[in-house]
């Protein structure tokens, strides 16, 4: 198991050639320490375990691992379905001044639409999503203020990543010597 910066995680989900709108997670508190624990899964590609805290409000840290190659049935229940309220995606800024203009008008073009006609908070997400050519977008069961049960779920089946992660933020914590994340 290889344990990487959480941003480059990330860049793994962003750069996928998957259908973006595959993805599923699941995110809340820590168990034991500062920070959240965020699994993020796609039947395609598997499933990422990131472990991350705010140091403060514009610098995040994090570690994070590839859990498993592929996403079973057993696996999957943990994961939220199409039918929950939350979402969640992840974005690349734009490359340059050209791209960012077109990303500009396709979105406004998009709200300009969904303004003018009928539509649901999940459709206007999905074209959202469309628009600024999102990498990865889905379902999320999230707790700020706790773990949702599938977390706890997730972290016994991944007991081994869930102890190497803790190991590597908790030195990450010491070693930028703020001994808590901000509040």
């Amino acid at each position: 198991m290889r344990v990487r910066e959480w941003q480059d995680i990330l860049d793994d989900v962003s750069e996928g050639t998957v259908d973006p709108d595959g993805w599923r997670a699941v995110a809340g508190q820590r168990r034991d320490g500062v920070g959240e624990d965020l699994y993020l899964g796609h039947p395609g590609v598997g499933v990422y375990h990131l472990k991350t805290y705010a140091k403060n409000p514009y610098d995040v840290r994090g570690v994070g691992t590839k859990v498993t190659r592929s996403l079973d049935d057993d696996i999957a229940a943990h994961f939220p379905t199409e039918d929950r309220p939350r979402r969640f995606a992840v974005q690349s800024p734009p490359e340059n001044e050209d791209e960012a203009e077109s990303t500009a008008r396709r979105l406004a073009e998009t709200v300009r639409v969904h303004a003018e006609a009928p539509t649901t908070p999940e459709d206007f997400f999905e074209d959202v999503m469309d628009a600024v050519d999102s990498p990865a977008y889905g379902p999320m069961s999230f707790d700020l203020a706790d773990r949702p049960e599938p977390l706890d779920a997730l972290s016994e089946t991944f007991e081994e990543a869930e102890e190497l992660l803790d190991a590597e933020l908790d030195d990450l914590i010491e070693n930028d010597g703020v001994g808590r994340g901000f509040q």
